[in-house]
Parts: C-alpha cells; sequence; structure tokens
C-alpha cells in the first residue's frame, strides 16, 4: 500500500506571506489548494514536498466577480462553485458548463480552477477552454505582480512558467458578448479525457458569417496547443467554414505534438479532432450535436 511521507501544512495570512514561505523552504515546498491532484502525486511518490503552503485560508482567494468587462475568478475557487455561479453562467456560459463536466463532483468540490492551471496535467480540461476564451492569470509574489496570458503560462506537462516565489492569485476571462460563440467538448473511454477541445468565434450576424475564430485541442498533447493555422480558416461565411471543417482538424492535429500512448494512436486522436471539431462547432451554435 501506498502511503504520504509525512509533511507540514503552514497556513499564511497573506499572499505576500504564502511566497515568502515558498522562498524560505524552496524546493521543499509546494502550494496546496485543493489537493487532488498534488496529495495523489505525492501519495505515488511523482512528488516530495516537506512542506505545504495551504492558500485556501487566504481571505478572498475564492471570490468570483466581474469588473471591466472581465470574470475575476480567485484562484481557490472550487471546480463546482464556477460551475454554479450565476455570475459565471451569465457572463461566460462556456466556462461554467465546461466546468460541469471537470472529472466528478467529489473532484469538484475540492479541486480549485488555480491549483488546476499550476498542476498542468495534459489530460486536464479549464486550460484548452481558457485558451480559446483568452484568459490570463495573476502571479503574485513579495516583488511585484504580473498578468500572464494562459498561452503563456503552461510550459510543458506538469510544468509552468511562474517564476520561484509566485503565487497564482486571480484568473481573468473575458466576458461573454452576444457576437461570440463559444464551446467546449470531450471524449473519454476511461477515467481521463482522450480529447478536448475548445472553439471560440464571432459572428456579427447570428451565425451566418464568422470573423474571427480561436481553437484548441488538449490531452492528445503534452499541453493545450492553439491551432492558429486553422483559425484562418475558420472565418468567412457559415457554408464557407463548414466545407473548410476537414482542412482546420487537420491543420489542428499539425499543430498540436500528438502523442501515442494508452489513450491511442496519433492517427486515432486525430480522426477525433475531425469528429469533434464539427461536433463543437455545432455546439457553440448552439445547435443539437449528434
Amino acid at each position: 500500500m501506498t502511503t504520504l511521507s509525512r509533511f507540514e501544512i503552514h497556513q499564511p495570512a497573506s499572499v505576500l506571506e504564502a511566497s515568502q514561505m515558498l522562498a524560505q523552504y524552496g524546493d521543499d515546498a509546494g502550494i496546496y489548494a485543493g489537493g487532488t491532484e498534488l496529495l495523489l502525486a505525492m501519495k505515488h511518490a511523482a512528488l516530495n514536498y516537506r512542506h505545504l503552503i495551504d492558500l485556501k485560508v487566504i481571505l478572498g482567494l475564492n471570490s468570483i466577480n466581474v469588473r471591466n468587462g472581465s470574470l475575476e475568478i480567485g484562484a481557490t475557487s472550487a471546480h463546482r462553485s464556477i460551475e454554479r455561479s450565476a455570475i459565471v453562467r451569465q457572463n461566460q456560459p462556456a466556462l461554467a458548463e465546461m466546468e460541469s463536466q471537470v472529472a466528478n463532483v467529489r473532484v469538484r468540490v475540492t479541486g480549485t480552477l488555480g491549483g488546476n492551471l499550476c498542476f498542468a496535467e495534459p489530460h486536464s480540461d479549464p486550460a484548452t477552454l481558457l485558451l480559446v476564451l483568452g484568459g490570463t492569470v495573476r502571479a503574485e509574489s513579495a516583488t511585484g505582480a504580473r498578468e500572464i496570458p494562459v498561452a503563456e503560462l503552461i510550459a510543458g506537462a506538469y510544468a509552468n512558467n511562474f517564476l520561484p516565489g509566485e503565487v497564482l492569485t486571480k484568473i481573468t476571462v473575458p466576458c461573454a458578448k452576444p457576437s461570440h460563440r463559444a464551446g467546449y467538448m470531450k471524449f473519454q473511454v476511461h477515467e481521463r479525457p482522450t480529447l478536448g477541445l475548445g472553439l471560440w468565434m464571432e459572428t456579427p450576424d447570428d451565425g451566418r458569417t464568422f470573423t474571427s475564430a480561436r481553437v484548441a485541442v488538449g490531452c492528445v498533447c503534452p499541453f493545450p496547443t492553439r491551432g492558429v493555422e486553422a483559425e484562418k480558416v475558420l472565418t468567412g461565411s457559415r457554408g464557407e467554414v463548414e466545407k473548410r471543417l476537414p482542412e482546420a482538424a487537420d491543420l489542428i492535429a499539425d499543430a498540436a505534438d500528438l502523442v501515442d500512448d494508452h489513450e491511442g494512436s496519433v492517427e486515432y486522436k486525430r480522426h477525433l479532432i475531425h469528429i469533434f471539431l464539427r461536433r463543437v462547432f455545432r455546439k457553440a451554435l448552439r445547435e443539437p450535436v449528434s
């Protein structure tokens, strides 16, 4: 039976104190938010921290608000609270709907959005959708604060681009506008999703033409990846875009570093991208998905 090694929990009164603790304990310290992935990794000796710094005790880090046309979600907000938030459902329904698909209810009640992004697990859902929604995160430390686009946050599988001592405090997501359409879909057979696909489009005329698009794929590659070249062919009239969906799917697959693993071959994952791009396109337009 695998067991957790001994560790000490520290409960800072502020983000500044948390940053100072990270500096004090160095590589022996890890951030604790929900712990759903962290503690499992420690139990199986994939990580070995002697000090865990508990962010959930810091007041205000689980708030959800709207400011200047964007949702501001505290890093320790649980997936379940985001899923059920009237503010999120009203201002960015695609995000609330995606959160309802994360893992299972037990994980959603405990796990946090900030923790999920920091852990950078390749088969997680949020980062893929946040890429297309234009999400950013705020990192704070004893030396200052900075805003990081989600596109620049994840460095690879289980790796992020935080500087030493930085603490993720907030996720910012632009609110949906009447001309926006967005959706996220995933496919899974086993416990972890095999594919996640997010799509955002701007349409000035309720789906007859599309002036811009963002698309990203996750789970099939080491980290969520934008299909920048694919986005160029997802504009124009609806008829033109629908004809180019197979081309866009190939461009998405080409941009991602598809991997052969126990979830499936590269060819299989390319096939899934083709299927689910068409489905998420219809879902984003609020049409029945077959």
